[in-house]
């Protein structure tokens, strides 16, 4: 009767995983070619550890809000009589939005003009008579009365009619239009909404830790996924005066050109502020061994030896990491093969 060697699936899946981490941790080189060569030497890729520029990032996230930006609403109650813009119009200061109807108010207007007009030719009348002393100066000191609360009529008449003119209160780019000719608007209802986009505001959050290295006219970065690729520069504008107690961070206000109307309010844009640049020697992040508190990197000597030494990590950025104690400029790292090599191991350095 055969037997068969049963295996669980859990044990399976380990011997499978133990196998992955192999051969990721493996040489670029070393798969290439398909093995190891050479007796008792394990193949691994080295950086030499350099002194170079490296400038300290600050990364945080920010909403961008139009420079200005306002609701276009009616402030009477009355028909729409005719529009003069349409969806995405791009629109000067004091531009005609919109005309509601205003034939009430063009007649009341009209009447207020004849009436003043008549109570001007009863005041000549009045004074000439006055000068006769014919004429009383309380009869005219009644009539210049009258004449001057109708001015002041008319003036009421022509801010009502003014106000039946929607007009661009600033230069910018119109929303999409809710309204139609006809439509009857109310104050507070919707026409079109307006930004001015030629520059964007963006807030942000910064740790108070950084406030040291933060001042108005510093110089920030933006990005946003929908321009992949595209970097935006702006300035600080304002720092807020007071400091999270929760949160223990500070609100922080930047001006981003926008010429092209890229950016729209609304939009997540990540934030690079740079707040330092330092001289540092540099390595690769991919070098460093962690062993509970402590780093570790490989150096390989001239004896082509692994030497494990420890160092202290200072600032990192995406890839990199400063070096504040235990290499020196030119020593070479391990960056690849670390988990294949041991402290004293021999080596074979590949060429990449």
């Amino acid at each position: 009767m055969s037997k068969f060697i049963k295996f669980s699936p859990l044990f399976v899946g380990v011997l499978a995983l133990v196998g992955f981490l192999i051969y990721i941790n493996l040489p670029q080189g070393e798969k290439q070619a398909g093995g190891p060569r050479g007796s008792g030497q394990t193949p691994v890729v080295v950086t030499a550890a350099e002194n170079q520029a490296f400038p300290v990032i600050v990364e945080a996230l920010g909403t961008a809000v139009a420079n200005e930006s306002v609701n276009i609403t009616a402030q009477q109650a009355e028909t729409v009589f005719n529009i003069n813009f349409d969806d995405g119009d791009i629109v000067e200061a004091n531009q005609i939005l919109v005309e509601l109807n205003n034939r009430a108010e063009l007649a009341r207007l009209s009447e207020l003009e004849i009436n003043i007009a008549e109570a001007n030719r009863q005041l000549t009348r009045i004074k000439n008579l006055a000068n006769q002393s014919a004429a009383s100066e309380q009869l005219l000191d009644e009539q210049e009365a009258r004449v001057k609360a109708l001015k002041a009529q008319r003036d009421v008449a022509e801010a009502d009619l003014n106000e039946l003119v929607i007009r661009a209160p600033f230069g910018g780019r119109l929303g999409t239009r809710m309204v139609s000719v006809g439509s009857l608007v109310r104050p507070g209802d919707l026409i079109t909404t307006l930004d001015d986009l030629s520059v964007v505001k963006v807030d942000f959050s910064v740790s108070e830790v950084h406030l040291a290295s933060v001042a108005k006219g510093q110089t920030i970065y933006a990005s946003s996924v929908a321009y992949p690729g595209e970097q935006f520069t702006g300035k600080i504008t304002n720092i807020d005066s007071r400091i999270d107690p929760v949160t223990r961070s500070v609100q922080v206000r930047a001006q981003i050109p926008n010429p092209d109307y890229k950016m729209r309010p609304g939009m997540l844009l990540q934030i690079n502020l740079e707040k330092r640049v330092l001289d540092a020697l540099v390595i690769p992040e991919s070098a460093l061994v962690p062993e509970g508190d402590s780093q570790f990197v490989f150096v390989v000597n001239g004896e082509e030896k692994a030497i494990k030494t420890e160092v202290q990590v200072g600032e990192r950025k995406p890839g990199l990491v400063q070096i504040l104690a235990g290499l020196q400029a030119g020593e070479k790292v391990i960056t690849e093969g670390t988990l294949r090599v041991r402290d004293g191991s021999s080596v074979r350095i590949l060429d990449m």
